[in-house]
C-alpha cells in the first residue's frame, strides 16, 4: 500500500468517485441481477420465478423513534425497485452505561409496530451493548420480492423523462430536527408548530410504499430512486449517474412550491441555515416517468392523497446537471458531500 495518500473522510456517504473504486465486479454466474453500483437502492438476485430484492441501511442521525425510522428507510429501498418488502433483520448497537431496559423495550416496540403496519415479518437480528457507540445505532436488512417483468431500477431512465417528486423535500429532516433539537426550538416556535413538525415522521410520513405502488400501477414509470441522505440534489445526481444521463431541476416547481417545500420545513431549514436541496428527505420518492404518463401518475397520486409535482427532466449526458431558476437563469445542480443536517451536530 505504499505510495497512497492518507485522507480523512467527512461525515456522510462516500464520494461517488472513491466508492466506485471500491465496488467489486459481480460474477455474471452468481445470480445477481443488480449488484453494488451508484444510484441503485437495492441488490437484485435471481429467485426462481421472481427476483429477491435486498438492502441494508443504518439509522445514524436520529435517536427518537429509531425503530420506526429503520423499518421505513429500509422498506423504501425495496419499494423504489418496484418490489414488496417482506422480511426484516435488524442489528441494534447500544451505548454502554446509558442503555436501560425501557430504552430497549421502546426500540423493539417501534420495530414491531412498524413491521406490523407495513405487513413485514421481523425474522431475526442481533442486539448488543457496546462501548464503541455513544448513541443507539440500528442497522436493518430488508428483503422483498418482485415479478421479473415488474422490476424498476434507477438505471432505466430515458432522455426527456419527467422527474416527479412525491410529498416534498425535507420530510425526514423536519422530523429529526424537531425531535432531536426540541430543547433549542422551545420558545422559538409554539407547541402546535413543534408537534406538527415532530409528526412529519408519520404525516406526511417517511414511508414511500404507497407512493411506489400507485406510480408503478400506471405503467408509466421508467426509474425510481429513494430520496435520503444528501437530499433531492443527491438523489437526482445518483439517478442520473445510474442512467448515464444529465438532468435539469426546476427551482420554481420545487423551492417555490408550498407542496414540495412546506412552510414548516422552510422555517426550520432557515433557522439552521440549511440548504433544503441537501437535507435528508426520506418520505419523498423520485420518479423518472414517460412524459405521456406523467400527468396520470400525478393524478393517481393525488387520488391516493399523496402530493406530487414534476420537478425536472432527464437530459442527454453531455448536457450535464442543472438547477434552473428561470428559462434564462440556471446554475450547476449542487453536490452535497455531507448531508446538510450534519451542520446541527457541529
Amino acid at each position: 500500500m505504499t505510495g497512497l495518500t492518507m485522507t480523512y473522510l467527512p461525515v456522510g456517504k462516500l464520494k461517488h468517485g472513491f466508492l466506485n473504486e471500491l465496488l467489486p465486479e459481480i460474477d455474471v454466474n452468481s445470480g445477481v441481477i443488480v449488484g453494488p453500483q451508484i444510484g441503485e437502492d437495492a441488490a437484485v438476485i435471481n429467485f426462481g420465478d421472481n427476483y429477491l430484492v435486498t438492502t441494508s441501511d443504518p439509522i445514524t442521525f436520529a435517536t427518537d423513534e429509531i425503530g420506526w425510522y429503520v423499518v421505513c428507510v429500509n422498506s423504501n429501498d425495496i419499494a423504489a425497485m418496484g418490489a414488496t418488502p417482506k422480511w426484516f433483520l435488524v442489528t441494534i448497537l447500544l451505548p454502554e452505561s446509558e442503555t436501560t431496559t425501557v430504552m430497549v423495550q421502546n426500540i423493539m416496540t417501534q420495530l414491531t409496530d412498524a413491521c406490523r403496519q407495513f405487513n413485514i415479518t421481523l425474522c431475526g437480528g442481533h442486539t448488543e451493548v457496546t462501548s464503541t457507540v455513544t448513541q443507539p445505532v440500528v442497522i436493518g436488512q430488508m428483503m422483498g420480492v418482485v415479478a421479473k417483468d415488474e422490476l424498476v431500477t434507477s438505471s432505466d431512465g430515458c432522455v426527456n423523462d419527467d422527474l416527479i417528486l412525491t410529498k416534498g423535500i425535507g420530510i425526514e429532516a423536519t422530523a429529526i430536527i424537531a425531535r432531536e433539537y426540541a430543547h433549542e426550538l422551545d420558545g422559538k416556535y409554539n407547541t402546535h408548530f413543534l408537534e406538527k413538525a415532530k409528526n412529519y415522521l408519520m404525516d406526511p410520513g417517511i414511508s414511500v410504499l404507497k407512493d411506489s405502488e400507485i406510480a408503478v400501477a400506471t405503467k408509466g414509470v421508467h426509474a425510481m430512486h429513494d430520496v435520503t441522505e444528501g437530499g433531492i440534489a443527491t438523489a437526482v445526481h445518483e439517478l442520473a449517474a445510474a442512467s448515464k444521463l444529465g438532468a435539469v431541476v426546476y427551482s420554481e416547481n420545487l423551492l417555490n412550491s408550498d407542496t414540495m417545500y412546506s412552510d414548516i420545513t422552510r422555517r426550520l431549514c432557515e433557522n439552521y441555515a440549511l440548504n433544503p436541496l441537501g437535507v435528508i428527505s426520506s418520505g419523498a420518492l423520485l420518479i423518472a416517468s414517460d412524459p405521456a404518463k406523467s400527468e396520470l401518475i400525478c393524478q393517481e397520486l393525488h387520488a391516493g392523497r399523496i402530493g406530487s409535482a414534476i420537478i425536472g427532466k432527464l437530459l442527454p449526458l453531455k448536457q450535464g446537471l442543472w438547477l434552473e431558476h428561470t428559462s434564462t437563469k440556471k446554475e450547476p445542480l449542487p453536490i452535497f458531500e455531507t448531508d446538510e443536517i450534519t451542520k446541527l451536530s457541529v
